[in-house]
């Protein structure tokens, strides 16, 4: 099947850079307009492949968290001119006072009418109910990076030693999540396109698979809790045999991954002068002895009153993320916050949030740190009976979750990529990478279809 992106992957220029094997920072290398042969044949080698194609037009749209709609936007035009039946859902802005910004989650399925299917569809109106739900999210964290290529080097040479599949993809989006993204739609439409692939002696039928891209997944995962709660999920999801989720995982099959628990701390004192803080009473030296426990709350041992583990997934983990506080150094601080962010090897969230409680107060006896606790759940199983694939337990949270699934429907978390350079300035991975995970969720989606 020739796909139609070809204008809208020239969105925005694409940029070349070269990297030496040693591990040098890439540093794309400016268009211009003397020729560029290396530049034009790793173009080429995109511009040929539907899949890589479709990645590169997608990943140079921006697409911050909350602001989404560009590419939102892309993905369903470049649905719709392929004979999907798109519906969206709007999710609302972030912010009781923000209502500017237009949030959707994207829910397509194939138009039967053009790909055929068994009839179950009667009018314009109905939801098919499929069997497979395949589902990533477009939102990606800050700041937006442009896509460039790249190939490795022989150290000390000015030849390259790698292959079309060692063509290294750069660029903020291109694992964490628009990889996902991408394979996704490209596995649909290759069934759509050969509906005898599953290689068995039945076809695949077009009212047997969906495609979900929500919003919001790296902030609050509100995207897929609006999906969750909506008619269009609770109209569509009676057949369902398993969710595809999309997240870089090394081409591996997740088991599960670690769960996630947050607080915020305030404290609030009284500003004086620098000179006289006995005047005063400082917040920064309120909420220290706090984060000084919290820090090292993970590597206490649980029956003297640490954070849960396990076998499977180690130890939890901590993560002063944010603090703030004060005005200058010359004043006593009158107010101070840190957000932390817990991993979860083991228990619930309200287990979790006792332990962090006593924690604190033990250092702050008479109560005067203001706690704040949200998004809490413990640790996340998944399924990984699909022969064939390496499995891996991830320490991310995911949007899993975030949506309520029968009993019996299977969950699998897969993706290529890794998550040790997803949000970091070196994200990337290779046409390699992308094209195998191709194979990989065609698989999974023929396992799910014969369960």
């Amino acid at each position: 099947m020739k796909l139609l992106w070809g204008a809208a992957a020239a969105l925005l220029p694409i940029c070349v850079s070269f990297a030496d094997v040693t591990g040098s920072e890439q540093q794309p290398l400016p268009v211009s307009d003397s020729p560029d042969p290396e530049h034009d044949r790793l173009s080429d080698v995109i511009a040929a492949s539907p899949l890589l194609s479709l990645h590169r037009a997608i990943c140079e749209v921006e697409s911050v968290s909350d602001d989404e709609v560009a590419v939102g936007k892309l993905v369903i035009s470049i649905l719709e001119a392929h004979n999907f039946t798109v519906k969206t859902l709007s999710v609302p802005s972030p912010g009781a006072t923000n209502t500017t910004k237009e949030r959707v989650d994207i829910y397509a399925y194939p138009d039967l009418s053009k790909y055929g299917g068994d009839g179950q569809i009667t009018s314009s109106e109905t939801i098919p109910k499929p069997k497979v739900l395949l589902s990533s999210h477009i939102d990606t964290v800050p700041p937006h990076i442009p896509y460039s290529l790249s190939l490795p080097k022989r150290k000390g040479s000015g030849s390259s030693s790698a292959s079309r599949k060692d063509i290294l993809i750069s660029g903020r989006g291109t694992v964490d999540d628009k990889a996902c993204v991408a394979v996704q739609i490209q596995t649909v439409l290759d069934f759509l396109a050969d509906p005898a692939a599953l290689g068995t002696d039945s076809v695949i039928n077009p009212s047997d698979l969906a495609l979900l891209f929500v919003v919001g997944e790296e902030n609050r995962g509100d995207g897929m809790r609006a999906f969750s709660t909506s008619d269009l999920y609770s109209n569509s999801n009676a057949n369902y045999k398993a969710i595809l989720f999309g997240e870089p995982t090394e081409g591996k099959l997740a088991t599960g991954h670690k769960g996630i628990f947050m607080v915020s701390i305030k404290a609030y004192g009284k500003a004086a002068h620098s000179g006289y803080p006995w005047l005063g009473r400082s917040a920064n030296s309120m909420i220290l002895p706090a984060l000084n426990v919290l820090d090292k709350l993970g590597d206490v041992p649980e029956e003297e009153g640490g954070l849960p583990r396990s076998e499977k997934y180690g130890k939890s983990t901590v993560n002063v993320g944010l603090m703030y506080g004060g005005v200058a150094g010359n004043v006593v601080p009158e107010f101070a916050r840190a957000d932390v962010t817990f991993r979860l090897a083991g228990g619930t969230a309200e287990q979790v949030q006792k332990v962090v409680t006593d924690a604190i107060r033990a250092v702050d006896p008479d109560e005067l740190l203001e706690l704040n606790f949200s998004q809490g759940y413990g640790p996340v199983p998944l399924d990984a009976d699909v022969e064939g694939f390496d499995t891996i337990t991830v320490n991310y949270g995911t949007d899993v979750p975030n949506i309520e699934v029968a009993e019996g429907v299977k969950k699998y978390l897969y993706g290529p990529g890794s998550i040790l350079v997803a949000h970091g300035k070196n994200e990337g991975l290779t046409v390699g990478e992308l094209e195998d995970a191709l194979e990989g969720y065609k698989r999974l989606v023929k396992h799910s279809l014969e369960s």
